[in-house]
């Protein structure tokens, strides 16, 4: 079994937890967190092994009646791979802890791409990431493009990409970005760092991409526009998204007309957290002008990456290829609806 350690158990860290813990082949060896709070609870009722990740806050924990297993160096040294779900940023700092332990480790997209030896996408380049010491599991609006792009590629052709992605303003406990009432363009000028971020996935792809931010909490939109280099009909493109295994193409019968009822939808399905591990792709969206392709798409923030992330840990332990990986995390989490 493969030991995992999650340096932060928050928004991504609790959610990967999780998943681990799913696996056939791997268990969660312990988490960390930087102070006690309802999520440090949670990780101890769940019986997830607790570290402190400042040894100087460590005592907050005992005040707060919490029990720790130990430091994050603890953590570290135990384990086979460590997912840093850190905050942005975090990551980078914790990469010298990490070698010091000769502990391989995932980083989360809010990193630079320079932390880590290779940017992973499981559908799109897993076998990079093989025996790597550190990989960069790619952002939640990256991963989401890269897993729509991947397959068109390989079965077209791509002349080019064009993207307008419309954001969340945060995640919905984020209450420290709102209330806000505005629509604000997420930078002004092109491209958004969403392009850039897709090309170290495809570093020779052509692509643009626009970003807006607005006042939601539910998901990312994206309205995308790839030129292909043949030119296949809307029937036969809807066909091959829909043999995606971590795509869900929206049947029109099902009357979801946006990200509410998609929430919606995956609480009726008993999703935990309500999470949609899919990109979300409306098939009446589906669209052919010439060999321009045009789609809507929907990327849940908090979850899409976490199926990446299993992938990831067995890439850089190289205990399974590509297919096999995908297939073992989407059978253990029920992906595909």
């Amino acid at each position: 079994m493969l030991q995992v350690g999650i340096n932060g158990y928050g928004t991504i860290g609790k959610r990967v937890a999780d998943a681990v813990r799913a696996q056939p082949d791997m268990e969660v060896t312990g988490v960390a967190k930087t102070r006690p709070n309802f999520e440090a609870e949670g990780a101890v009722e769940k019986g997830f092994s607790l570290y402190a990740a400042i040894e100087e806050r460590a005592e907050l924990f005992d005040e707060a009646g919490i029990e720790l297993a130990g430091m994050v160096e603890d953590l570290v040294e135990k384990v086979d791979v460590v997912v840093d779900a850190c905050p942005s940023g975090i990551g980078a700092d914790n990469k010298s802890l990490y070698e010091e332990y000769d502990t391989p480790a995932l980083y989360q997209g809010g990193e630079d791409a320079d932390v880590a030896d290779v940017s992973f996408n499981a559908r799109a380049n897993y076998e990079e990431a093989i025996d790597a010491q550190h990989v960069r599991v790619v952002s939640c609006n990256t991963t989401g493009l890269s897993r729509l792009i991947a397959p068109l590629r390989e079965e077209y052709g791509v002349e080019k990409v064009r993207a307008t992605l419309v954001r969340r303003g945060g995640d919905p406990a984020q209450t420290g970005r709102g209330p806000i009432n505005d629509i604000v363009p997420n930078p002004v000028k092109l491209p958004s760092h969403h392009g850039p971020d897709v090309k170290t996935i495809f570093p020779d792809l052509s692509i643009d991409t626009l970003g807006l931010k607005v006042p939601a909490t539910l998901m990312h939109m994206h309205s995308v526009n790839v030129s292909l280099e043949s030119e296949p009909d809307a029937e036969e493109v809807r066909d091959l998204l829909e043999s995606q295994s971590r795509i869900f193409v929206v049947p029109e019968r099902m009357d979801i007309d946006g990200a509410g009822k998609l929430k919606e939808y995956a609480m009726d399905r008993g999703r935990p957290r309500a999470d949609l591990w899919e990109n979300c792709l409306w098939g009446e969206s589906v669209s052919m002008e010439g060999n321009d392709l045009y789609l809507f798409q929907a990327i849940h923030q908090e979850s899409d990456v976490v199926p990446e992330n299993v992938d990831a840990i067995r890439a850089v332990t190289n205990s399974a290829d590509a297919r096999e990986s995908i297939e073992t995390t989407n059978e253990a989490l029920e992906i595909g609806f």
